[in-house]
């Protein structure tokens, strides 16, 4: 690879790496506590000379009950804590607890591996890591965010990780929420997080300002652990009606437009915004599909799109014209009036006005109350 090749991956994974801040690891993990007694835990997409994910577990490794931290990252060439040269190699650090009972980790008691690859989670030294651990604990690249749950899958690992609510709408990760494979965490306040990465502009909040933070909206807590979230109901009180509720036309569904207004009395499929696995319950819900192309393919027979639009134009809010090939990607609404201030579709030769919501999971109430 050349020099410049070399350079441009190497900016490309320092805007990749975002810093979780220690109070949102806090918040989330306190909610986890029972099930780290006699495990290993293995962060291996944190920089250990700065995670806060080492921080978190290093000093509360008695209070846990771990049987041993290991952490492992992606090369730098900055100056590294636990070595007096310029650290070209990745390192791993092993803490198994202080020797003498203490609370506080010491340097003396942090095993430090030269690797002898660049640390990525996929190479063969950090698959080693990965088999010996128990439980995984990180905020991985979003950008590698597919191919690393996929590998969490294909090692049969628990964990908990932060990635993007958007990230719900992959064909790769959907269809593991879906068979509850996975499902939400306890989340970050307000649905956004502030995380450090100094390759970026400064967006933080004026009450949260700290160099290289940036804000972050939609950041969800991913795991496959078992937490009491997942077991409380969600409370229903409105009641079906056809004008609040319209069908797609594009779907054998009704529409939801928030997940606290679904009906208690439907019995059929419905459509909810993808921040309902925020309250997603396996023993109320039944989640069917989603309406998103090419996910809607691989759906139950009844969950299955019905009709697929042809020479469809777009209005934007503007009025500008262009190709309405998107309608396709997703559920479709047939509405008695051309929408103000609002992206809108028509067929060819045909009198409908078509919107578009977002991408919609396909649901179905287990405890329909009449």
């Amino acid at each position: 690879m050349s020099l410049k090749a070399n350079l441009t991956q190497a900016k490309r994974n320092k805007r990749d790496e975002f810093y979780t801040q220690l109070k949102d690891i806090e918040n989330e993990l306190r909610h986890y506590k029972d099930h780290f007694k006699g495990k290993v835990v293995y962060c291996n997409a944190d920089d250990p000379r700065v995670s806060n994910f080492f921080h978190y577990f290093s000093y509360n490794f008695e209070h846990l009950g771990l049987k041993k931290l290991i952490t492992t990252c992606y090369k730098n060439q900055e100056m590294d804590l636990f070595s007096m040269h310029d650290q070209e190699s990745a390192i791993a650090l092993v803490y198994e607890g202080e020797k003498d009972n203490g609370r506080v980790p010491t340097i003396e008691n942090i095993g430090v591996i030269e690797l002898s690859g660049d640390g990525d989670f996929r190479s063969p030294e950090a698959i080693k890591f990965l088999k010996e651990a128990d439980i995984v604990v990180t905020n991985p690249p979003f950008s590698l965010f597919r191919e690393y749950v996929n590998q969490l899958i294909e090692y049969e690992k628990d964990f908990i990780i932060i990635g993007h609510q958007n990230a719900i709408t992959y064909k790769e990760i959907f269809p593991l929420l879906k068979d509850n494979k996975m499902w939400l965490g306890y989340g970050f306040k307000g649905g956004y997080g502030h995380f450090i990465n100094k390759e970026y502009e400064n967006y933080a909040t004026s009450t949260n300002q700290k160099e290289g933070m940036i804000r972050v909206s939609g950041v969800v807590w991913f795991t496959n652990l078992d937490i009491d979230k997942r077991h409380e109901e969600l409370i229903l009180y409105k009641k079906y009606n056809k004008e609040e509720y319209p069908d797609y036309d594009n779907y054998n569904a009704i529409n939801v437009d928030k997940t606290n207004d679904i009906p208690m009395d439907y019995e059929g499929i419905m459509g909810v915004p993808i921040t309902f696995l925020n309250k997603f319950n396996p023993n109320q819900f039944e989640i069917l599909g989603m309406t998103k192309t090419p996910i809607c393919y691989d759906n139950e027979e009844e969950a299955k799109r019905i009709k697929i639009y042809e020479n469809v134009v777009q209005y934007s809010k503007s009025g500008k014209q262009s190709s309405g090939n998107k309608i396709n990607d997703g559920p479709a609404l047939v509405v008695d009036s051309i929408p103000e201030n609002k992206t809108y579709y028509k067929e060819d030769g045909k009198d409908n006005i078509l919107i578009a919501p977002y991408a919609r999971i396909l649901i179905k109430n287990k405890k329909v109350v009449k």
